[in-house]
């Protein structure tokens, strides 16, 4: 026998614990050791090991997650072979993916043989390159240790005709173009990824338990400023796969306890929208239109209008109310363009806004510096905001616009007098020193 030198002892010994922790599992379940011994011999349990591997396949892509009583073929096609998209797909995963394993589910502890680490590789990676100090620690004889080493080494493999099945979901894709013709088509089997649903479970499991998210979730929560990013995967759903017993669809699968986590498939609803910009725009208040709850505001006024209602105190009440709900969504709407743009937006050459309009919705402008090409427009922007009429006329543009509205929507004998009574029920702030006068002069 040659002398084994001390990386293939590395190999010996580290080949020799997993045997041993194999045989101690076994005696714990079973309570006696009778038969158990020659079995867990070192030549003995590698020469079963390597006639058992045949019953297991390394794969990616698993047939039976779709249907478990599909009896096709899984694939084995490591992402860094696959068309790059932009799209997320396994391809995305690179060199670092996770390996899954189908078959016999009582030949899974051949995989994880496969799976020890010796100098920073798997001992699949050293048998599929025949590695001389392995082969030299499996075996004496060079011919067995080379033969074991080949067996392993067919945990990969790709089936030279690949086979679907009734069971597996599958699409007839018309390429003959003549579709009474069977044999026109091409069979499309989509199969599931098992390397990606793998690498999203570890992501999932990291940001909902991983310690270093939890410290940020609750400085999320108590309100504390951190440091750290906060990630968050909210309304999940889980397909589980295999039921009480996950690991005959897969290893992996049976790893995840054959939990298969789903990200909802919605449209993302968040609590403030993005507002669209009021560029090239004659007038904000034509935004204002469609602002949350006007439309509904402006068909109630509208129709109570129309009813030709009683002229007594609950008319007036009813009328006012509405009035002034609209006049407090104004003050909204215009909260909710300055606290969503920068000050200064409407220097844009594509702001289109009357005077009025950009002193009420730019207000932080005046304390913007000059620029030095445009000194006078914006020394006659501050000028005009201290001025202080800018919100009486914003107040009576609302009135021409609230009386076009009604217009348009069938209520008649609308002039001057009730412009000036929806003018009045506008509430434009303005921060002192501009007076608050509300002297309604009906300019457009």
């Amino acid at each position: 026998m040659p002398v084994a030198n001390e990386r293939s002892q590395r190999f010996r010994s580290a080949i020799t614990v997993f045997i041993e922790a194999r045989r101690e599992a076994k005696l714990k379940s079973k309570g006696s050791e009778t038969g158990a011994a020659p079995k867990y011999e070192y030549s003995a349990w590698l020469a079963d090991a390597a006639r058992r591997v045949g019953q297991i396949q390394a794969v990616t892509h698993v047939l039976k997650a779709t249907h478990p009583d599909a009896r096709g073929s899984s694939m084995h096609v490591a992402p860094g072979q696959l068309p790059a998209h932009a799209e997320i797909g396994s391809h995305v995963l690179g060199d670092d993916f996770a390996e899954d394993v189908v078959g016999n589910a009582a030949a899974l502890d051949v995989f994880k043989f496969l799976k020890i680490e010796v100098d920073g590789r798997r001992l699949l990676d050293h048998m599929q390159v025949a590695d001389p100090d392995l082969l030299q620690a499996l075996h004496e004889d060079a011919a067995v240790a080379a033969g074991w080493a080949a067996a392993f080494s067919g945990l990969v493999r790709t089936a030279a005709e690949p086979v679907s099945h009734q069971a597996a979901k599958q699409v007839y894709w018309l390429v003959g173009g003549r579709p009474e013709d069977d044999a026109g088509y091409h069979l499309l089997q989509p199969l599931f990824s098992s390397s990606l649903a793998h690498a999203v479970h570890a992501e999932v499991q990291e940001a909902r338990f991983g310690e270093v998210n939890k410290a940020a979730r609750q400085a999320f929560r108590e309100k504390r400023a951190s440091d750290i990013p906060y990630r968050d995967y909210r309304q999940l759903a889980a397909r589980k796969l295999g039921g009480t017993k996950p690991q005959n669809i897969s290893q992996l699968n049976s790893e995840r306890g054959g939990v298969n986590y789903l990200l909802a498939s919605l449209p993302p609803h968040w609590d403030r929208e993005r507002l669209p910009p009021l560029l090239q725009t004659e007038s904000a208040l034509d935004r204002f239109t469609w602002f949350d709850g006007v439309q509904a505001l402006l068909k109630d006024l509208a129709k109570f209008l129309r009813s030709d209602p009683q002229p007594n105190a609950g008319t007036r009440n009813h009328r006012e109310m509405l009035e002034q709900a609209l006049g407090a969504q104004l003050l909204v709407f215009a909260a909710t363009q300055r606290a969503s743009r920068a000050p200064g937006w409407t220097r844009d050459p594509d702001c289109c806004l009357p005077r009025c309009e950009q002193l009420w919705l730019d207000p932080e402008r005046t304390t913007l510096s000059p620029r030095e090409d445009q000194m006078a427009e914006d020394a006659a922007f501050n000028a005009d905001y201290d001025r202080g009429d800018w919100p009486d006329q914003v107040a009576a543009r609302f009135g021409n616009w609230l009386n076009q509205r009604l217009q348009d929507a069938g209520v008649v004998s609308l002039g001057e007098t009730q412009q000036r009574h929806w003018a009045q029920q506008a509430i434009v702030e303005a921060a002192w020193p501009v007076p608050r006068q509300r002297r309604v002069r009906g300019e457009p």
